[in-house]
């Protein structure tokens, strides 16, 4: 078995509209840094994934990221004051549920994306 510690992992994901899907993971607190006028890295403590300007529809339906937070309920809360579908039409926001494991919420970026935004039962 190889050993080593892992620093990070950052996936890659596309987006329908760039210029759109950047303003709506800033708004979500992300940090954007700019690395190519098509691809850029958005971080949020310590943890952080590459978006970049490519749209491929089998690929963007089927890609799902889970973002594990302290408070679920807190993350939701905030969620909601922010209005995203107002300022992004296609984004929809499903509320929280609860399985044994824990608690999620949803959120399906401006492209498709799913996030499933969660806290685990200690």
């Amino acid at each position: 078995m190889m050993q080593f510690k892992a620093q990070s992992i950052r996936p890659f994901i596309g987006a329908k509209n760039f210029e759109e899907s950047r303003r709506f993971y800033s708004c979500l607190g992300f940090e954007e840094s700019i690395l190519t006028a098509k691809f850029s890295f958005f971080k949020l403590d310590g943890v952080g994934f590459y978006l970049q300007d490519a749209f491929v529809k089998d690929w963007i339906d089927n890609t799902m990221i889970f973002l594990e937070v302290e408070n679920v309920e807190e993350f939701w809360n905030k969620l909601l004051l922010l209005n995203l579908t107002a300022q992004f039409p296609t984004t929809r926001l499903v509320p929280i549920k609860t399985f044994d494991w824990g608690k999620e919420c949803f959120i399906y970026d401006p492209s498709g994306i799913l996030w499933h935004i969660g806290t685990f039962v200690k």
